[in-house]
């Protein structure tokens, strides 16, 4: 899989791509991660790729041929095109499971006070992360970038995605290691028995239990 990240700031990424599970997936070849410079596509002096806003109003806007350039430089005819916006469909696992299944993902970070909206027009849709403001878009594409990535058969094992948070509508279950006891607390004796049917029905029964009380907004109510 590629994802192309389109940012005013690709020195944010050094790190991002330079560790953890995306670092392992690009060096295995299972994942290609390419930063593209909108600025690269200004032709304006100093590299500008704002202006102010028609009708006025705070801030400065980027401009839609600019981007539009920056987009169409890396497009293919596989390509799906997503611009990170807080008026975008909120993220969530099951949009990260299908993004996983694009073979080329364009990611368009925003910045200032966001781009001329007419670039709506040549991009797939609108992605957000929560309901808050960030400065710009490369946090929240990030993200995304990270959530996609785990999901790409090779990058970490299937047993370790079979029971995540979200899988069904449900949180995980809780999970313990040793010491046995600390500070008297202790290990739920179920998980010691050695009894894998009690072990499976005591997890999922605590995914349950964790997710209608945490998050009852998720919750499926046709896992009971």
């Amino acid at each position: 899989m590629k994802i192309s990240i389109l940012t005013l700031f690709p020195e944010m990424f050094e790190g991002f791509i330079n560790s953890s599970i995306i670092k392992r997936a690009i060096d295995k070849n299972i994942l290609d991660v390419e930063l593209v410079n909108i600025r690269d596509f200004s032709t304006l002096n100093n590299k500008q790729v704002d202006d102010t806003p028609y009708g006025g109003g705070a801030g400065m806007v980027m401009r839609v041929d600019i981007v539009y350039d920056a987009i169409e430089s890396v497009r293919t005819p596989e390509s799906k095109v997503y611009l990170m916006s807080p008026s975008g469909k909120v993220f969530n696992q099951g949009m990260a499971q299908d993004l996983s299944k694009c073979k080329h993902l364009i990611l368009v970070c925003g910045h200032y006070e966001g781009i001329d909206d007419r670039i709506t027009n040549f991009i797939d849709g609108e992605i957000s992360i929560g309901d808050y403001i960030l400065t710009g878009g490369e946090t929240a594409s990030m993200v995304i970038t990270d959530a996609v990535t785990r999901l790409i058969g090779g990058v970490i094992t299937k047993e370790s995605l079979d029971d995540e948070s979200f899988n069904d509508n449900l949180l995980d279950y809780p999970t313990y290691t040793r010491p046995y006891e600390f500070k008297g607390l202790k290990v739920p004796d179920v998980l010691i028995s050695g009894h894998h049917e009690n072990i499976n029905k005591w997890r999922f029964e605590e995914r349950v239990r964790r997710t209608e009380e945490r998050r009852p907004d998720i919750i499926n109510k046709d896992n009971k």
